[in-house]
């Protein structure tokens, strides 16, 4: 009997292993069968921001046309999370403006982003954020699982949100969407919506901290690359019409949002001109990108003429003071937008600007017809206004529906300070005037020598009408004025003349070469160009220099002693203006006279950056 038992007890266990193990072979064969969830790649739109995206790290497919400067971007290489997903990946080069896959990862908030201008983006500069990101190419790591459906702040997506509110029903009493609480839907990437913790729908209320992300929109301090004060000269004649001036009022929103205004960055007012010119706001009136762009919304067309020469004299002579806002480190900025042709003359008031040194640039907008020429008061207005001829300083539409095109290369011209050549610098804003003792106890050798010292200084500057300008005095007994600032406007001119300067010999008058410069070279200087005098003599003076020395130095004229040999130093500090260790210099030989040039040259950049630049 008990052998049966054992027999029935080793049946059992058999057919249970059977059934087993045929079990877990079911179970291969079905695994084998089931594939794998393929992976799909969330799809965003170009205006979501990396902060609304809870997911550490993700994979996700962007839209074209995400260059839009609306989209906005802060930083560089690691961006706030405040940017755009999209527009931080065309802007830091991992896509074009045609879209595709990016791999995005979270990192750890940075005290200060630095804004820049990359593949068609302009990133915006911001002090600090809580959260960073940055942007790879869509290379998924190994053993890494990207979702499929991405976790964002509010729990429920664009692409859900906005499905609900497509099908909430209005009530009668209250305009405001209201949702079924029993539906529940899925977004297209297959993520079940449902209503966030916190949050009543069909109120149309959201969260709290959502409220706050929305809210907290950082302030830019500007950005520091582009540190210009700019002002626009708008077209309000009443030629333009209403459409094309909503254009340009465009242009101005778009400009004002590309260039990062702030304090320590580009700031920018706006002039309106037709009869007569008016300022709509300085310098100073907003100083954010968001409230400048809301000021021009407001601006309205005030109608007239195009007297744009009038206009760019108002600017001269009123925008850019210290009390509308300009500031002394700043290169100073016009902007002129011309439609058709400005019916007044431009070449003085331009001219005058730019030796203000104003750096202008022209935005002209169709231009005149063959048989309109005749009414244009000042043919090719546009060069004889900038500085430059070479293209850089004007632009030039067709049409006004192509003026969207200029965006992009205006913003970089306007904030390529090395380039902007009208801004003053120590280099080429003075009237120089050298005063040359050629006495006999100089000597032809030296005197050669003397006139390479004055070579060597005049080369370090830039020279033109609207430059540095040069002039030259020979004395003696008796003075003659070799050439005075007017006679030459290019560099290779200047040195030419200087090398044509013959050797005169006589006695040494110093006090009377000083009345001459002053009355034959400084007397026809521009009002609005330093003045300065150098001076090289070998010798105590016959006639006295404390008299046309006080002269000079209550003339502004700022006035360096350079002395060689048997100079008398005392002499040389009465001539020097104050402080006479920055203005006077003494060398035992001629053939020494070179190694002052660097010290001359740093003394006077010293000296004019220490001044307000206007």
């Amino acid at each position: 009997m008990r052998t049966v038992v054992l027999t029935m007890k080793a049946s059992v266990i058999e057919m249970f292993l059977v059934l087993l193990v045929t079990g877990v072979h079911s179970n291969k064969e079905t695994a084998k069968k089931i594939k794998r969830p393929k992976f799909t790649v969330p799809q965003i739109n170009c205006d979501v921001k990396a902060g609304k995206i809870i997911d550490p790290e993700f994979i996700v497919k962007c839209p074209a046309g995400c260059q839009d400067p609306k989209y906005h971007v802060y930083g560089t290489d690691v961006y706030a999370s405040y940017s755009s997903v999209c527009g931080a990946a065309v802007h830091s080069g991992v896509l074009d403006n045609s879209g595709g896959k990016i791999l995005v990862r979270k990192v750890a908030g940075q005290s200060g982003y630095k804004g820049s201008y990359s593949n068609g983006v302009q990133s915006l500069s911001l002090p600090r954020w809580r959260e960073s990101f940055i942007v790879l190419e869509s290379k998924p790591k190994k053993g890494v699982t990207y979702p499929s459906a991405l976790t964002y702040s509010s729990s429920k997506s664009p692409a859900a949100q906005a499905d609900l509110w497509s099908t909430a029903t209005y009530t009668s009493s209250q305009n405001r969407p209201r949702a079924d609480p029993g539906i529940q839907r899925q977004d297209p990437s297959g993520a079940a919506f449902q209503k966030p913790v916190g949050a009543d729908v069909s109120l149309g209320l959201v969260p709290k901290e959502e409220l706050s992300t929305q809210s907290l929109e950082p302030v830019s301090l500007g950005d520091p690359n582009c540190k210009i004060d700019l002002s626009f000269l708008i077209d309000g004649s009443t030629s333009i019409g209403k459409r094309r001036f909503r254009i340009q009022k465009q242009l101005l929103a778009d400009v004002a949002q590309a260039l990062d205004i702030g304090p320590a960055g580009p700031l920018m007012g706006v002039v309106q001109y037709g009869d007569n010119p008016a300022t709509h706001f300085n310098l100073k009136t907003h100083t954010n990108s968001r409230d400048l762009k809301t000021a021009i919304e407001k601006i309205t067309q005030r109608g007239g003429l195009s007297n744009v020469g009038r206009a760019i004299s108002f600017v001269t002579k009123n925008f850019f003071s210290k009390a509308n806002g300009n500031r002394s480190g700043a290169p100073n900025v016009v902007v002129v937008m011309v439609d058709g042709w400005p019916t007044d003359k431009v070449e003085e008031a331009s001219r005058l600007a730019r030796e203000s040194g104003i750096n202008i640039f022209f935005i002209t907008i169709e231009g005149a017809a063959e048989n309109e020429k005749q009414y244009v008061v000042e043919p090719n207005f546009a060069n004889k206004a900038v500085c430059r001829t070479n293209g850089f300083y004007s632009l030039h539409v067709q049409s006004w529906f192509g003026l969207h095109k200029t965006l992009q290369p205006l913003v970089k011209r306007v904030c390529d300070t090395d380039r902007l050549a009208c801004s003053k610098t120590c280099l080429n804003s003075a009237d120089i005037g050298f005063v040359i003792d050629g006495s006999s106890s100089v000597g032809t050798g030296n005197f050669r020598t003397v006139l390479q010292f004055v070579t060597n200084l005049t080369k370090e500057f830039e020279i033109s009408d609207t430059d540095t300008r040069i002039g030259a005095v020979q004395y003696t007994y008796e003075q003659r004025l070799e050439f005075g600032f007017d006679k030459y406007s290019s560099k290779p001119d200047i040195l030419n003349a200087i090398k044509r300067v013959g050797y005169w010999s006589g006695g040494t008058s110093t006090g009377a070469a000083i009345n001459f410069a002053l009355e034959q070279l400084f007397k026809k200087s521009k009002p609005n160009k330093r003045k300065l005098m150098i001076l090289i003599t070998d010798g105590r003076s016959y006639d006295d220099v404390r008299i046309p020395a006080m002269a000079a130095h209550l003339k502004g004229v700022i006035t360096y002693a350079i002395g060689v040999a048997w100079a008398a130093q005392e002499e040389l500090e009465v001539i020097a203006t104050h402080p006479a260790r920055d203005h006077s210099f003494f060398v035992d030989e001629f053939d020494n006279l070179h190694q002052y040039v660097p010290r001359i040259i740093q003394n006077i950049c010293t000296e004019f950056n220490s001044q307000p630049r206007n």
